[in-house]
């Protein structure tokens, strides 16, 4: 018979909840309600209060409150219900294969274990009712995985004393990771025959030269500042499209942006700094388009989080001996959770080199781990 953890983390892999990431992506496996639907019965049952968010069309967050009589703070534990899509994975995405302590799935690692590890935890709060333990939130939040929409619905009324993020940090505490902005960019042209071309104005050339001048950008922008934990902000192009067919010259192209954000950096001043640096380049005399930012969030700074990380740290210590502090470069819900003023840390089983990966798992005794260092933290007065 497979543990508690594992029945519920195969219950949550089994439960298809792929983010679509702006890709007209169809059918049963595409958004998070199955998922939504399974935790708000599960924790109905539990007997606590429970709460649906909406966030988007098939898409609530799913909150759940556990209240303690001698509370002396509220704290949150956050983890999100989306995974990354399944296309070239090697096994089963949806199977939830238990083999050699391992389980295996899409989500499973990222980040359904860690969201295993929080369910327990607040499972089990809620049928003992520790004396002194912390009010518990319990947040299941939708679309991590591209826009955040569900952390940044969440953060409108949220009020708590600390938030612990699950992502898989192989039971660290992160306390510090980059942020992100993603735009489009766009140059025009005017199509015609390519056996004319002319005739036309090519946008993919218009394009190459303004590539050029990104990557000026980015060079010069890695070497502008530096954060001591994270390092420089950074910029990338990661896709690029253009034209219609090989025989027509294209009167489109265009590119999407990832700018990396360091403590301090406000995401909406990112793509101004980059605009403006563009249009100054000589040999960019063309018109092109910017899109407004289609996904923002800010890095997550260890400023708020110091009391936090020697609470949890201790908890750590009582699970598995000692514990270690570190930043990351990906980003997180945490830093939506900070900004609004909660102090916020990265935790839980798991290791980031698994999610997302044609074999995704997840080693189930990290996850009882977790469980128990949520518990004991959330039991500290």
């Amino acid at each position: 018979m497979p543990s508690e953890s594992a029945r519920i983390l195969r219950d949550l892999v089994r439960l298809p909840s792929v983010n679509p990431m702006g890709r007209g992506l169809e059918g049963p496996t595409i958004f998070e309600e199955r998922v939504s639907a399974y935790l708000e019965q599960y924790l109905r049952d539990l007997g606590v209060i429970v709460e649906r968010q909406p966030v988007a069309p098939k898409r609530e967050n799913i909150i759940a409150r556990f209240h303690s009589s001698s509370a002396k703070r509220t704290i949150i534990f956050e983890a999100h219900q989306d995974t990354v899509p399944v296309e070239q994975m090697t096994i089963d995405p949806f199977g939830g294969e238990i083999r050699d302590g391992r389980l295996y799935g899409r989500g499973a690692c990222d980040v359904k274990g860690g969201l295993t590890a929080m369910l327990l935890a607040f499972t089990r709060l809620a049928r003992e009712k520790p004396k002194g333990a912390a009010n518990v939130i319990l947040a299941c939040t939708v679309d991590e995985e591209h826009t955040f929409l569900g952390v940044q619905k969440l953060v409108e009324n949220l009020k708590a004393d600390a938030a612990i993020v699950a992502e898989p940090t192989q039971l660290r505490i992160v306390h510090a990771h980059k942020g992100v902005v993603r735009w489009h960019v766009t140059t025009p042209g005017r199509s015609c025959h390519s056996s004319r071309p002319e005739q036309g104005v090519n946008a993919i050339y218009r394009m190459g030269t303004l590539l050029g001048a990104i990557e000026r950008y980015a060079d010069a922008l890695r070497r502008s500042q530096s954060d001591p934990l994270l390092g420089p902000p950074t910029l990338s192009v990661g896709r690029i499209e253009g034209g219609l067919s090989v025989n027509t010259v294209p009167d489109f192209c265009r590119i999407e942006i990832d700018r990396r954000l360091i403590p301090g950096e406000e995401p909406l001043e990112a793509p101004k700094h980059f605009y403006q640096y563009l249009i100054r380049q000589t040999d960019v005399d063309f018109p092109f388009a910017m899109s407004e930012p289609w996904l923002h969030c800010p890095a997550l700074s260890p400023n708020l989080s110091g009391a936090l990380i020697g609470q949890l740290g201790q908890a750590i210590d009582g699970v598995i001996g000692s514990h270690i502090v570190e930043a990351v470069p990906y980003g997180t819900d945490a830093s939506s959770i900070a900004q609004a003023g909660i102090p916020s840390v990265v935790f839980g089983p798991g290791d980031i080199a698994q999610a997302h990966t044609c074999d995704e798992w997840i080693e189930i005794a990290q996850i009882d781990q977790a469980a128990e260092v949520l518990y004991r933290f959330a039991c500290a007065s």
